[in-house]
């Protein structure tokens, strides 16, 4: 059997190909699932939101305005459910906020694809392989103000899901990735019927070098870096209710492709000058794009969109989360999430609530497709646990 990715593509990409036009695709792309049943359940929402033992994955500053010292969580998110019973994604945080400014963190995400059979044909034996993909993160956030945080993430990443054959071998691969965040957290501020906070985020994630299964510059894959921008703010009603409302905005900054193939016809530049668009310009045009740095990648993505300014904003994806939460100990939440149909065509709705007892919190979260091409974790419970234990701290 030749080397595959083992129905990555059909399994669990973000993009899908069909009557689109030149969707962005990434290795690894479960760096970007909301892992956390808190932020799923306002649409994928939290680069902004309230800080929680979560922000690893949206926004690590938001630690240093953490109010425990110490949280850790769990959380487990089942995928393609109408599929398999096997594929789902795990991830493990801790926090530390060992003063009144500083924090650190560590998380570790793991997607397992279960068990998958193959065979060379009906009459051999099956060879049984589990290809997974994993994710290591440290962070370091630190207040620069009483309302102002900036925060560091470095993250180690490794993909095996390549398959071992009689003339390759089944190495992973690796790569690592940077981020930079930052949080701001307003006062409390008194209106004429309620109290209010401002709060708004910023986190430029996994910027690193592309992947490659076969140490071939030429068939590597860019990381899924990621810009999100977000604000939010807090209705205070009274001393037992709140309202949260959530907006955020994330664009892959990875470059465009400027070829697109759609029903065995080729869109795009003449790139060999022969007066035709076909095939053999959209093999020119793929070997230019592979060629293209990951560095200078992030920067060309914002401008290189073959259908201009118009284009760009169609990889803008938003979502809109809101939560209510009564006496810090019960949450409701609910989200929508958009992204444009030529451009990956995910859009869905959210339902999420959290119950807290002590100092354990539960989260769960629930999914609604809306769009005609079916999510992978439609009709996904997820689920969340954490604790929070140690010191006390306020923020102003």
């Amino acid at each position: 059997m030749k080397k595959v990715l083992l129905l990555v593509t059909f399994f669990y990409t973000f993009n899908f190909i069909q009557a689109q036009e030149r969707p962005i695709t990434v290795a690894v792309p479960f760096l970007l699932v909301a892992a956390d049943a808190r932020a799923a359940g306002m649409g994928d929402n939290g680069v902004s939101s309230a800080p929680d033992n979560y922000s690893q994955q949206w926004n690590p500053s938001k630690y240093a305005f953490a109010e425990d010292k110490h949280g850790f969580s769990v959380s487990y998110t089942p995928y393609l459910t109408d599929l398999v019973n096997d594929i789902s994604l795990a991830q493990l945080t801790y926090y530390n906020k060992y003063d009144e400014r500083s924090a650190f963190a560590a998380s570790f995400r793991y997607f397992g694809l279960g068990d998958i059979e193959l065979r060379q044909d009906f009459d051999s034996a099956a060879q049984i392989v589990s290809p997974n993909e994993l994710a290591f993160d440290l962070s370091y956030s630190m207040k620069l103000s009483d309302q102002f945080s900036m925060a560091v993430a470095g993250r180690f990443i490794n993909s095996n899901l390549k398959v071992a054959t009689d003339n390759n071998d089944a190495s992973s691969s690796s790569s690592f990735a940077v981020d930079v965040a930052g949080f701001y957290q307003s006062e409390e501020i008194a209106y004429s019927d309620f109290n209010g906070r401002w709060r708004g985020g910023f986190n430029f994630q996994n910027m690193g070098p592309k992947m490659s299964y076969d140490n071939d510059d030429l068939n590597a894959n860019f990381l899924p870096a990621n810009m999100r921008l977000g604000g939010g703010f807090d209705f205070i009603l009274d001393e037992y209710n709140k309202i949260a409302v959530n907006l955020e905005f994330t664009k892959l900054m990875v470059p465009t492709p400027q070829v697109s193939y759609n029903n065995e016809a080729y869109y795009g530049k003449d790139m060999n000058g022969d007066g035709l668009v076909d095939k053999a310009d959209s093999d020119l045009a793929q070997a230019e794009y592979s060629s293209i740095g990951w560095f200078s990648g992030m920067f060309k993505s914002f401008v290189d969109a073959p259908g201009g300014f118009s284009e760009e904003l169609k990889e803008v994806t938003y979502s809109l989360g809101s939560e209510y939460v009564y006496q810090d100990s019960f949450s409701f939440r609910a989200g929508y999430f958009h992204e444009n149909p030529n451009k990956g065509a995910r859009e869905f709705f959210s339902l999420g609530a959290g119950f807290k007892y002590t100092t354990i919190k539960v989260d769960v979260s629930y999914l609604f497709s809306a769009s005609k091409v079916q999510n992978p974790l439609e009709n996904t419970l997820r689920f969340s646990l954490s604790f929070n234990f140690g010191d006390k701290y306020e923020n102003y």
